[in-house]
């Protein structure tokens, strides 16, 4: 009887460590791509007198698709495919967009719907939508003199750049720059000028850049595109770039930062990809911040879209 209850308690160990050794068999399930994706766009303000909407800018996005768990999104003027396309998430599948290229334009809007495992599906709607912006005219004066106005990075000054988080806080946390600091590594930043001109006969702004030892910035796609920017290399100064001069916009500022950060809720957009101000970011639009006739403050999408830089810039001597 000994011998049986021996032999059996072997039995079932062996049969436990051969159970204990079988291959977990797990599964993720159904790993086709999101089905039926449908993008809906409502121009906010649109009716048979206003068919691109109201002048805001505002688009009510909303997307759907089966099976699909998240969403991303990103936006394109159709007469600049070439940009990379920044995507953010929408969870919901509903969000709302302000176009703020002044005028009349058609954007595409790009969703990607993702399913289990990361399958996804890719879809676009192109969409016309009128901008009816127009900056205070005490921002046109300051900024401009109403004729011609150079500036230059405020050198002197505590702070006359940063760097914080793009989203969540509006000032620079993370660095703020000592006076002179980057006189020894980086003179190109203070000796470049940055003059502003209203063109009264065609109501229109230029931008030149005169950049006599170069732009101070990052190198390859993170200098936005500046020519004469080297692929690699670290934040410095690149005299591959002497300058140049595009024409510029004012638009209602897309950051979502309110006027009590202070913020004039008014940006500074750049045409094409020759000109820049104080540093070479990746974006083209400057949100100024404040503005007088002896002082701007300026907030720009840095290097890395994660960053907001900040500027500090006085009329040059």
């Amino acid at each position: 009887m000994k011998n049986n209850l021996k032999f059996a308690s072997i039995f079932i160990l062996a049969a436990s460590l051969f159970i204990g050794c079988q291959k977990d068999d797990y599964s993720l399930g159904d790993l086709s791509a999101p089905t039926n994706l449908t993008i809906g766009a409502e121009v906010v303000g649109q009716d048979a007198s206003n068919p691109n909407g109201d002048g805001s800018g505002n688009v009510n996005v909303t997307v759907a698709a089966d099976n699909a768990m998240t969403y991303k999104i990103g936006y394109n003027d159709i007469t600049d495919l070439t940009t990379p396309v920044v995507f953010s998430s929408i969870p919901s599948g509903v969000v709302t967009k302000k176009f703020t290229s002044v005028g009349l334009h058609t954007y595409r809007i790009t969703v990607i719907a993702y399913g289990r495992g990361g399958s996804s599906t890719t879809s676009t709607l192109d969409v016309q939508v009128v901008s009816n912006f127009a900056p205070t005219p005490e921002i046109v004066t300051a900024l401009t003199n109403d004729a011609s106005k150079t500036w230059v990075v405020d050198k002197n000054t505590a702070g006359h750049f940063g760097v914080g988080p793009w989203l969540g806080e509006v000032t620079p946390i993370w660095y703020a720059a000592a006076p002179n600091e980057k006189e020894v590594c980086c003179h190109c930043f203070y000796s470049a000028t940055f003059t502003f001109t209203k063109v009264t006969a065609s109501n229109s702004f230029t931008l030149q850049v005169t950049a006599p030892d170069g732009a101070f910035t990052k190198t390859g796609s993170l200098a936005g595109g500046l020519p004469g920017i080297p692929a690699s290399g670290d934040e410095g100064c690149y005299n591959g770039y002497t300058g140049g001069t595009s024409a510029f916009s004012f638009v209602p500022s897309s950051s979502g930062v309110a006027a009590s950060a202070p913020s004039t809720q008014t940006g500074i957009l750049l045409a094409g990809n020759n000109t820049y101000i104080g540093y070479g970011a990746q974006l083209k639009e400057y949100e100024i911040m404040v503005i007088t006739p002896t002082y701007m403050y300026l907030r720009v999408q840095g290097t890395e879209t994660g960053n907001a830089w900040y500027l500090k810039l006085i009329p040059a001597p």
